[in-house]
């Protein structure tokens, strides 16, 4: 028995789930009725206050003055009247859903949130989203407010989130999310690099009492992929002057498997696609007293533990016997990456008010990753054969990274006798410090053709940097007159090893009467090089082909023409309509282009002999692998491109009651979205750096659009919530992998996704007061993507378009789950 299954007995008895929560949480954001708007004193009001304010999740998610932190420095901003647009998610939409992660649950609720259908080697393992068709480097993610540090482990292989490092929602404990705002707006010039898309605040609970359990059980219609998620959260008082709200968690899930029959053994016997096998454990804290009654000492912090385990291609007998490992592996063999992970995210500050007229706020961030690679069930092909021994388990090496943030954040009102309401002016400043390191495996992983399935990090690869990062902002927001708002941003930020930033934000809402308001958004952003993206390197191969990533900044890659890198720039321009035609009808119209220059890609591309030769300048020695030469390439990270995407949100929320028949709660959202890739770089030879492939990866596999719309019906003790989620059509170029194309640069496959429906359903019971039970299903009719041609998968390793982010390739996913409050 594992472990991790100790809690599993205390709640799988009870594990058959809540409320669906296949409903997109819609902003509500009703324009303000004019005559309500009463002009703020010219004197702020200061509430004296001795014990935390505790909101309940249900006033999160039904409160239509939510007071929102996100995308504003105005403590009394509401998502009513908020200038940019933004959703708030509630924690128990999030867990209402049957997943187990904070990723997974967002792409039911949001149709801006898309993820890749499955990713490969270590990039499967890291819960990466994409928002508003952008990669997971360019969405900022928040933790109650503070930058949250990045994974360690990069993307390798190619994809839409090729090359990414972004933050990993599954280290964040699904059970100590009280709720989360989704900012769809560029935000730079608020929070700094990243934040290009938009920003993801993950508020934790506060709640000072109760206990809440639940446990999900679940597996997929092909009858793998068991997942099992035990959860605990309780919150107490800390005397009468603050809370402590804690979470623990356990998750394990089975691996799946979506191959097809193996040429070469006529079996369906290769496990290398599908969902990786994970088991993880996590633990969080969130606290808060008050000194005095004007200051407050505040803290939270994250603790994860997670083993993975991804299988990689077959090695089947007649391939086996080329390798010259029949002695070892007599009925072939398929190599397991493995990889232990600790994860941690620690927040102490102060905050407080009245500080001649400031209110203040002063924290420090420190977080990490730390990832071991593995590889057992494997084998050195290359001193098996000079020596009659090789190790069958292999230490790879390690990717650490870690980053020290400290914030000091202030703010006051001003009077100021021809505004309508008081400037709120926001100041303050930034220190960075992010390191980022690679260890290298032991000798025979990397000796000659190294171990199969992934090759062992190398000396030459080995690298430990580090950078210094300051910044500086100011913020001004007020209502110039009584239904027009403005709010104003400027940051600066010094980057040791890339140079300075200088970013700027107008926001402003006009509301002609309570039933329409306009709202419109212009900025600058931009994106600084990952110290992953300018250090990275690896060898990678396989029974048919070897690839690996040379190091931006190393001799060789400069070799290939590579310049180094830069930071990406962006310009973001939105429009938006708030109507409310109705008493309890909402709807949010939004418009958006962003443009983004000097995109970082993996674009440096060189295949055979040429590539052979940039291996042996970065040290790395390709003459162990079996295959042909033009079955060799590399790449290096490179500005690349720009790109312009264009899209459009509108989301609609109605609320009609029934009488004794029930009440029903009824939502609508849809994102159109489409990017153009322009002013594509050359090398020094004058070959583009981009080929038709990676174009399509950073262009087309996003859905051309998203739409989800149901309602969720309640009526006494049960709870009824439809969903149908459709997704927009997708394109591919695909490589060849057989014929006379095979492992071509130029020449793809043009695969056309066409769109695909989902249907969730949920039906719940509260048996209880206290208890709450569910059975549901995502993706109830079991709908898969396309299928793609067996001569662009390598003996059949791919049923579907794995590189396309429309819906998973693991198929229906049936669950049960319990909720228990005490």
């Amino acid at each position: 028995m594992r472990s991790g299954y100790v809690l599993a007995p205390l709640l799988v008895g009870l594990s058959f789930s809540g409320t669906f929560s296949g409903a997109v949480a819609a902003e509500n954001t009703s324009a303000q009725d004019s005559s309500s708007v009463k002009k703020q004193s010219r004197k702020e009001t200061v509430v004296k206050k001795t014990t935390p304010v505790v909101r309940t999740e249900q006033a999160v998610a039904d409160e239509p003055e939510q007071v929102i932190v996100t995308g504003t420095r105005d403590p009394s901003q509401t998502a009513a009247r908020s200038i940019s647009p933004i959703t708030i998610i509630g924690g128990n939409q999030l867990r209402a859903t049957g997943m187990t992660d904070i990723r997974e649950a967002l792409v039911q609720l949001s149709p801006s949130i898309s993820r890749e259908v499955n990713g490969s080697d270590q990039g499967s393992v890291i819960d990466a989203l994409s928002l508003r068709g952008l990669n997971a480097d360019q969405t900022l993610v928040l933790v109650n407010g503070k930058r949250r540090h990045t994974t360690a482990a990069i993307a390798v292989d190619a994809s839409s989130q090729q090359g990414t490092t972004p933050v990993d929602l599954d280290m964040i404990p699904i059970s100590a999310v009280d709720h989360i705002e989704i900012l769809q707006d560029g935000a730079a010039a608020q929070y700094g690099s990243d934040a290009i898309a938009g920003v993801i605040n993950v508020i934790l609970r506060s709640n000072n009492h109760g206990i809440h359990l639940q446990a999900v059980n679940g597996g997929y219609a092909a009858g793998d992929g068991f997942t099992t998620g035990e959860n605990l959260n309780a919150g107490f008082k800390l005397g009468n002057r603050g809370f402590l709200n804690l979470s623990a968690e356990f998750k394990h899930q089975d691996r799946t498997q979506r191959t097809g029959i193996d040429p070469r053994t006529g079996k369906n016997n290769d496990l290398a696609t599908g969902q990786p096998q994970v088991t993880r454990e996590s633990i969080e804290t969130n606290f808060g007293y008050h000194l005095t009654d004007a200051i407050e000492l505040y803290g939270f912090g994250t603790f994860t533990h997670r083993d993975a385990e991804r299988w990689a291609f077959l090695r089947a007998p007649s391939t086996t016997a080329a390798d010259g490992l029949l002695g070892m592996y007599p009925n072939g063999f398929e190599p397991v990456e493995t990889m232990p992970e600790n994860d941690y995210g620690f927040t102490l500050g102060f905050r407080g008010k009245r500080l001649y007229g400031f209110d203040w706020d002063l924290s420090s961030t420190i977080g990490g990753d730390h990832d071991t690679l593995g590889d057992y069930n494997s084998a050195n092909a290359d001193a098996y054969k000079e020596t009659g021994y090789s190790p069958s388990r292999f230490y790879l090496g390690s990717y650490s990274n870690q980053q020290w943030t400290n914030n000091l954040d202030i703010r006051r009102g001003v009077d100021l006798p021809f505004l309508y309401s008081p400037l709120n002016i926001a100041f303050g400043g930034e220190y960075r410090r992010d390191t980022y390191s690679i260890g290298s495996g032991e000798p025979l992983s990397y000796y000659l053709s190294g171990a199969q399935g992934y090759q062992g990090e190398t000396p030459q690869d080995a690298v430990n940097a580090a950078r210094h990062v300051a910044a500086a902002y100011v913020d001004f927001s007020t209502q110039i007159v009584k239904r027009w708002r403005v709010d104003l941003a400027g940051r600066f930020e010094h980057y040791d090893d890339v140079g300075n930033a200088r970013t700027g934000k107008i926001s402003t809402r006009y509301d002609i009467n309570r039933f329409i308001g306009f709202r419109g958004t212009a900025s600058t952003g931009f994106r600084a090089p990952t110290l992953a993206e300018q250090n990275f390197a690896a060898f990678i191969s396989s029974p048919n082909y070897a690839t690996g990533q040379i190091a931006a900044n190393s001799p060789a890659a400069r070799a290939l023409g590579s310049p180094g890198l830069r930071p990406e720039t962006s310009t973001n321009f939105s429009a938006g309509m708030i109507l409310n035609p109705l008493p309890r009808l909402h709807i949010n119209v939004d418009g958006y282009t962003i443009y983004i220059k000097h995109r970082i890609v993996d674009g440096g591309y060189a295949s055979g002999a040429r590539a052979v030769e940039a291996y042996a300048a970065a040290g790395v020695d390709t003459s162990g692998f079996s295959g042909d030469e033009s079955a060799v390439s590399t790449n290096y990270f490179t500005n690349g491109a720009s790109t312009r995407t264009t899209g459009l949100d509108i989301t609609a929320h109605y609320s009609s009651d029934f009488g004794r028949y029930g009440k029903v709660d009824w939502d609508a959202a849809v994102n159109f979205n489409h990017t153009n890739v322009r002013n594509i770089a050359r090398t020094g030879e004058g070959v583009p750096v981009l080929n038709a492939q990676q174009i399509s990866l950073m262009s087309t596999e996003n859905p051309s659009n998203k739409l989800i719309f149901g309602g969720t019906w309640r009526q006494g003790k049960w709870t009824v919530a439809v969903h149908e989620i459709r997704y927009g059509h997708t394109t591919s170029d695909l490589t060849f992998v057989s014929g006379s194309n095979a492992f071509s640069t130029t020449n793809f496959y043009h695969q056309i996704n066409r769109p695909r429906f989902v249907t969730n359903l949920e039906v719940g019971y509260q048996v209880l007061p206290q208890l709450n039970l569910a059975l549901g299903g995502n993706n109830v009719g079991n709908a898969h993507p396309s299928r793609v041609p067996s001569f662009t998968a390598d003996y059949n390793n791919n049923l579907y378009d794995t590189l396309s982010q429309q819906l998973s390739e693991e198929g229906g996913f049936y669950y049960l789950r319990a909720d228990l409050s005490l």
